[in-house]
């Protein structure tokens, strides 16, 4: 919902302002400058970056038009989730959650928490490090050591959409002044004609510039900001996840595994204590 605000509060804004200075709207509208400075952005992006990349970004744009998805909700179900699986190797063993991790779209433990088994990286990244949990004898501080490095990886993964999205920010007021040469370029060819036709020719040619720029710190520029912030809140979903490991591999009781994992949280998103407490009993 803020992103649909905030588009409509620079276009109204900007225009607003232009109209009261006694602008003309549709001088504004030259879809050819649109063609090449919008086109050679794309271009640009499909050349600089992996088909990985590619894909990540268009799949993070349902969560930057519509909000993040990491919502209390989904850390809810997730500190839910880690408590069930804890609760029951302590009760049981670590080996009575072995089944969970293997299959975990058959277990009954990850079926209660949809939102989190169709995160297919949350549930990897969960499952791969249970496993290790249940099958070697690590220290606390060398599974710790070993999933920071992987959050690491992560963190260098999930950003790349924003980085992807701000080289194109940085670049397309240059793409405004290649539309505006090229403009500049058509203008000279009309030398001689009629003083009107002239005016136009050179207004047009300027509205690259003025695009370029518009849509780089005005739309693209503050896309790549909000990617940065839902890489950021799904990274807490694995820092969330290593506390409550580490937690429990140093012998404390599923509760407050999952207290020092809450304790992860942002504190815009962070359950209360009793939030969670009444999220664990319901289930």
């Amino acid at each position: 919902m803020l992103f649909i605000v905030g588009i409509l509060v620079v276009v109204l804004c900007v225009a607003g302002g232009y109209i009261m200075h006694g602008g003309i709207l549709s001088v504004l509208w030259q879809p050819s400058e649109f063609i090449i400075i919008l086109g050679a952005a794309f271009g640009a992006f499909l050349i600089a970056n992996s088909m990985h990349t590619v894909k990540e970004t268009a799949r993070h744009l349902p969560s930057l038009i519509l909000g993040q998805s990491t919502s209390q909700k989904v850390y809810l179900d997730l500190l839910g989730l880690l408590f069930d699986i804890f609760n029951k190797a302590r009760r049981e063993g670590m080996m009575s959650i072995e089944a969970d991790i293997e299959v975990p779209a058959e277990s009954g433990i990850f079926t209660r928490y949809p939102a989190i088994l169709k995160n297919a990286r949350i549930v990897e990244f969960l499952t791969d490090n249970l496993r290790i949990m249940t099958t070697s004898n690590l220290a606390p501080h060398e599974i710790e050591g070993m999933i920071e490095a992987e959050i690491e990886t992560q963190m260098h993964e999930l950003s790349e959409p924003a980085h992807a999205i701000s080289r194109i920010a940085d670049g397309l007021p240059a793409f405004g002044i290649v539309a505006a040469v090229l403009g500049i370029v058509i203008t000279m060819q009309k030398l001689g004609g009629p003083p009107d036709a002239l005016g136009k020719s050179v207004a047009a040619a300027l509205v690259g510039t003025f695009v370029g720029i518009f849509i780089a710190y005005g739309f693209i520029g503050p896309m790549a900001t909000k990617l940065e912030d839902i890489a950021h809140a799904e990274i807490k979903m694995f820092e969330c996840i290593k506390a409550a490991i580490v937690a429990t591999s140093n012998g404390l009781p599923p509760q407050m595994a999952v207290e020092f994992a809450r304790k992860t949280l942002f504190s815009g998103e962070r359950p209360s204590f009793s939030q969670l407490d009444e999220h664990i009993r319901s289930r």
